[in-house]
């Protein structure tokens, strides 16, 4: 790049008057910078691809999320980019660090041409020392977002003026045609989701984790969006490792990332505290829509987007373990589900198999509500709880989830955040309490030492008393009036889980197959 007015990790509060002054960012009551991503509020991931090339090319499970781009046409949208950097006033450079361990991190460079992407990814990355940022040196990864500027949709496998893409020959990523911060964080993740396995040998995950601070045992939360992965890993006595993007290594688990990425839709002080304190200075707002005489945020106002979001760097949040690694085993992993149909137990201790094959099918369900058209709940199959940023095949990931799981003896639990009592509609949803004392059973280990009994159809166990948790709740079959519609539901749903699961079987063991429910 020829550009001279580089404006390389400055400071935020730079970022803050450049964003004022150019951007028509505003300052919110609470001190947090409120900007917005223009006519993309959300990701694009039918416009994501990941260049075809020798060194990658057999490692990368091809398809609809990892869609084929030519080496050429990379290189015409790579020019693009940098041309159109080179034609702004102003061009910004973060360099930093994705993972906490130094043994497995990789040094990041972003360069974008609005301060809100800069502060963005000061916030999302991990910030370096002033001693790290002197010894930077030349980045493993570099991140060229140009979003401003419009991808040519006649270049060849264009399919419209917004391209994300991903080279890892190359180790770079070109954005055009989206102004949306999340691109570039989802972006990173998928690169570690590639490099992790491959090059390190160690597995990266999408789920939350934290940490006892009497036992230092460690939790792994897996949940899809609505499942409560944020919240019911927020939790006083234990430190928050993080909140969206880990990696389970040889040594233990850490963060990949320096911040988090909250949603901010309906957002209360009495609901999240933590999120809600850590907007303040710093802290940078996306499409969140606010009072303009008072400058305060009204985040129950959805006019630009559902997709309202808030990055703040990690340790705005007080019980965050910084550096957020631990060098010690899970102990448990929680997979997170919101099942609308009512029939999945609110827990069950799943056996090694059964963990692989709930880890591939990724389950949870859409809710009427939470977007237009959905008028009854909409089963969602999402593998490895992360099907949008999954790279390799899922049985990669799977398999080294289940060797890690029996090489340390973690025990794996199935918690429903979903309804109860009969599907949405007629039932209710699991109350937040009875969820949280189901959590609390799991790492005080009462639940592990608890009688179960068997659920089935689905084959699980399920504990016959949790303290605090009424025992009707249970088990689903006791919480429905009416048994006939509860067993309609509970082979619907089995139904559901066979077909998607069709997708894995060729290339799973015999086990993991008839671990999923039978009829």
């Amino acid at each position: 790049m020829e550009k001279i007015h580089l404006k390389r990790n400055a400071p935020p509060a730079q970022l803050y008057e450049d964003a004022i002054k150019l951007e028509g960012a505003i300052l919110s009551a609470t001190g947090a910078l409120i900007n917005f991503s223009g006519k993309k509020t959300g990701r694009s991931p039918k416009d994501k691809r990941i260049v075809f090339e020798e060194t990658s090319k057999d490692d990368i499970w091809w398809g609809s999320v990892n869609i084929k781009m030519d080496e050429h046409t990379f290189e015409i949208n790579r020019e693009r980019a940098i041309d159109y950097l080179n034609t702004r006033e102003q061009v910004y450079i973060f360099d930093g660090f994705a993972g906490w361990d130094p043994k497995y991190r990789i040094k990041v460079r972003v360069i974008c041409a609005r301060a809100y992407h800069a502060l963005f990814m000061h916030n999302m990355l991990i910030r370096p020392t002033e001693e790290e940022l002197a010894n930077f040196g030349e980045p493993d990864f570099i991140i060229y977002n140009a979003g401003q500027f419009p991808a040519n949709r006649f270049t060849k496998g264009m399919s419209s003026t917004t391209s994300v893409e991903i080279n890892f020959k190359r180790m770079e990523m070109v954005i055009l045609g989206t102004e949306y911060a999340g691109e570039m964080k989802k972006g990173i993740f998928s690169v570690m989701h590639y490099l992790q396995p491959v090059q390190f040998g160690q597995l990266s995950l999408h789920s939350s984790a934290n940490v006892g601070m009497d036992k230092g045992d460690v939790t792994l939360f897996f949940g899809l969006s609505g499942t409560g992965k944020t919240t019911l890993s927020a939790d006083p006595r234990r430190q928050l490792i993080g909140d969206d993007e880990h990696v389970w290594s040889d040594t233990g688990v850490f963060n990949i990332e320096g911040g988090c990425y909250a949603k901010c839709i309906n957002l209360s002080r009495e609901k999240e505290p933590e999120i809600f304190d850590a907007i303040r200075f710093g802290s940078i707002l996306e499409n969140v829509v606010y009072n303009p005489m008072t400058r305060v945020a009204d985040y129950d106002d959805v006019s630009i987007t559902e997709n309202t979001r808030c990055a703040y760097p990690i340790e705005y949040i007080p019980n965050a373990r910084i550096p957020c690694v631990v060098d010690s085993q899970p102990k448990n992993i929680i997979m997170l589900t919101c099942d609308a149909y009512g029939v999945l137990p609110p827990v069950s201790k799943l056996t090694p198999e059964q963990a692989s094959y709930h880890f591939l099918a990724g389950y949870t369900s859409k809710t009427p509500g939470t977007e237009d058209g959905v008028l009854e709940p909409i089963p969602t199959f999402s593998t490895c709880y992360s099907a949008p940023f999954i790279v390799l095949h899922p049985g990669r990931y799977a398999a080294m989830l289940a060797e890690r799981m029996a090489k340390h003896n973690v025990d794996c639990w199935l918690i429903n955040t979903g309804w109860t009592g009969g599907k949405y509609g007629t039932g209710k949803r699991c109350p937040l309490k009875y969820t949280r004392a189901i959590v609390d059973a799991v790492h005080d280990g009462s639940l592990a030492q608890a009688e179960f009994e068997d659920f089935g159809v689905f084959n699980l166990k399920i504990p016959l008393a949790v303290n605090n948790v009424p025992r009707e709740l249970l088990n689903p079959k006791l919480a429905w009036k009416d048994s006939e519609a509860f067993e309609r539901e509970l082979r619907k749903l089995a139904i559901m889980f066979q077909r998607a699961f069709a997708l894995y079987e060729k290339d799973v063991d015999e086990k993991v197959r008839s671990a999923g429910p039978t009829l």
